[in-house]
């Protein structure tokens, strides 16, 4: 059964596009353009909601509340605001995500993909598999065409996080969040020489084949066959 995505999201055009975007990937969608509206559409068909944060009269802290109050779901904050420190204000009062605007399209669809996942009942395995890559995440384990390979905890979540989403660009905001975790060090130099540290790993163990592609200007995703 498709998944329904509850918008709040006042600006018409934004809306919109977000209704277009989720329902040709596949998801059922429900529009509100007021919290008090999205709180009384809010019901228990909705699987996952996107909240913009500068709604006009009430704020975005008491709607999350009551949003989560009247059925617990994965919220997903679309907001301007870049602030570390609200955002992480934001996670304390039940937020389970932020996307910063403009946001790209692939970024959203695959942080939706992961929260409806991490809350779905389906059996979750700890292997990961890409062409000739085997990653258990269980014992942070890795191998390239059979070869083990030794990453540091940085370059092991970067990896995983890749192979968490083998079919959507994982743009740079999303390997900082994920990946880094809001540390001051990470940086687009730091991202950069991660990268091409995975890269001449697998690369070692396999040099006929590629494995991460680059996307100019917005991050990284799995080479496509």
């Amino acid at each position: 059964m498709n998944k329904t995505i509850l918008i709040i999201e006042d600006d018409a055009g934004i809306n919109d596009m977000l209704n277009i975007l989720l329902q040709q990937n596949g998801y059922r969608t429900i529009s509100a353009f007021s919290g008090t509206e999205g709180i009384l559409v809010h019901n228990e068909d909705v699987n996952l909601i996107l909240l913009d944060l500068m709604l006009p009269g009430r704020s975005g802290e008491d709607i999350i509340r009551e949003l989560k109050s009247k059925y617990n779901v994965p919220i997903i904050i679309i907001s301007a605001i870049h602030d570390v420190h609200k955002k992480v204000d934001l996670f304390a009062l039940g937020a389970d995500d932020y996307v910063t605007k403009p946001f790209h399209n692939d970024e959203l669809l695959a942080r939706i993909d992961a929260r409806l996942r991490s809350t779905s009942n389906l059996i979750k395995t700890d292997i990961l598999i890409y062409k000739d890559i085997v990653m258990n995440t269980a014992d942070h384990s890795v191998k390239c065409d059979e070869i083990t390979i030794e990453l540091s905890k940085h370059e092991f979540a970067l990896l995983e996080l890749l192979m968490k989403h083998p079919e959507h660009t994982c743009t740079k905001s999303m390997i900082y969040d994920t990946v880094w975790n809001y540390e001051n060090s990470a940086d687009d130099n730091t991202l950069n020489v991660h990268i091409s540290k995975i890269r001449k790993k697998l690369k070692e163990c396999n040099p006929s084949e590629e494995y991460i592609e680059t996307v100019w200007g917005i991050g990284y995703r799995l080479k496509k066959s």
